[in-house]
């Protein structure tokens, strides 16, 4: 088959002169170029190029013995990406380069919360980071010290939160989820505020004081018609 006679032939792939699959370190940049170059053939090969499980377009005269692509600019989203490089005649022969993007924490979420006393809250910081940095909550920009029975930490690799169960009006105040890392830190604020508790109505009690309002209203309507009516009684005649 195609494949036995290419590896017959010595046939190989080269990627950024790598002969092996490989991972490509990198910091967030304008550009990176990977180059294919084909060896050991004695004919002209056509060379493709993925992105993941899609195809490249490649344009002519970049398809040859040597092809080239540009990643411009390399950003976040870039980072876990494969790149094969593969021969046309048999794809068995590839070179694949993962990159490695590595970023400082890049945070978001929601900046104020307003919440009743006495509810539940959980601010959630969406954090990004390569390498994954440590992560912690500062309240007023000091250490939030935790309250095992109040305070819930969950954190996976880009969500950091921190639930409040039954929240007091001390709790109101900014909290500023922080990540460090050896390529820089990142801050996020979540401002607190902690609202009075609303009166709450027992429906049946709502029920009751309506009914009773409109009883007293009908009573107050009957009371009236009845004063109005003696206004048109006849006067009693006089006996002669």
């Amino acid at each position: 088959n195609l494949k036995v006679s290419s590896l017959l032939q010595g046939v190989e792939l080269s990627v950024n002169n790598q002969a092996a699959d490989f991972t490509l370190s990198t910091g967030l940049s304008p550009a990176i170029s990977l180059s294919c170059l084909v060896h050991n053939s004695s004919q002209a090969e056509e060379l493709l190029w993925y992105r993941g499980d899609g195809q490249v377009d490649l344009k002519d005269g970049n398809k040859v013995n040597i092809s080239n692509i540009c990643i411009s600019p390399v950003n976040e989203s870039d980072n876990g990406v494969t790149f094969t490089c593969r021969l046309a005649r048999d794809k068995a022969v590839q070179v694949s380069v993962t990159l490695d993007v590595q970023f400082p924490p890049h945070l978001s979420g929601e900046e104020t919360l307003h919440v009743e006393e006495e509810k539940d809250v959980t601010l959630t910081c969406n954090s990004k980071s390569n390498p994954q940095g440590q992560s912690t909550w500062l309240k007023d920009s000091q250490s939030l010290t935790l309250q095992q029975s109040r305070h819930k930490l969950y954190q996976t690799s880009e969500i950091f939160q921190l639930s409040i169960s039954k929240v007091q009006k001390s709790d109101n105040g900014t909290y500023t989820c922080l990540v460090e890392s050896r390529l820089g830190n990142g801050t996020r604020d979540f401002h607190l505020i902690v609202e009075d508790k609303k009166p709450v109505f027992p429906k049946e009690a709502v029920i009751a004081a309506v009914v009773v309002v409109t009883i007293t209203i009908l009573f107050g309507i009957v009371a009236r018609i009845d004063k109005f009516l003696k206004c048109f009684k006849k006067p009693k005649e006089t006996a002669l």
